[in-house]
């Protein structure tokens, strides 16, 4: 497999003052993400249910940035995708909540900037992460699908 290419997503300034831009890249839905200095770019879509992370707030959770889903408070670390939760092990006595890890979840991809403008190569790693669900077709008509229900809640529930 040859090397990635590189796709022109913006300019620098635009993207910084955007602080969080969606593109379609190579057919690939994913999020450019300005924070503390530092671009990222994931799959926009939340690897759980396919929220738009777009909207997400950024907190610092045991030590790493992460996006928080809206839809369903997912927290999926900028850098990696790393998906993390808090739990409590049982067997301490008495059970402490912490942070742990599930893994990699959301696809990460590789961000660069030359001369002001801002290349984004997707990820290549190969196997299956789960935010790669809602890039498929099944997955964006899962999506949307749950989007139409979600907006016709909102006008039903006017009858005033």
């Amino acid at each position: 497999m040859g090397e990635q290419p590189l796709h022109f997503v913006g300019k620098k300034d635009e993207l910084i003052e955007a602080k969080r831009s969606f593109r379609t890249v190579a057919g690939r839905d994913i999020l450019i993400i300005h924070h503390q200095g530092t671009f990222y770019a994931l799959d926009s879509y939340c690897y759980h249910a396919g929220g738009m992370l777009q909207t997400g707030d950024i907190e610092e959770i045991s030590g790493k940035l992460c996006i928080i889903c809206p839809k369903h408070k997912y927290k999926i670390a900028l850098a990696d995708g790393e998906g993390l939760y808090k739990g409590t092990n049982p067997k301490e006595r008495p059970p402490v909540p912490r942070w742990y890890s599930k893994g990699i979840k959301q696809r990460t991809h590789t961000v660069t900037e030359t001369n002001g403008e801002v290349f984004v190569k997707l990820s290549m790693q190969p196997g299956w992460i789960e935010s790669d669900y809602y890039q498929g077709e099944k997955g964006k008509a899962e999506r949307a699908k749950s989007e139409a229900d979600e907006s016709e809640t909102l006008i039903t529930d006017d009858d005033s």
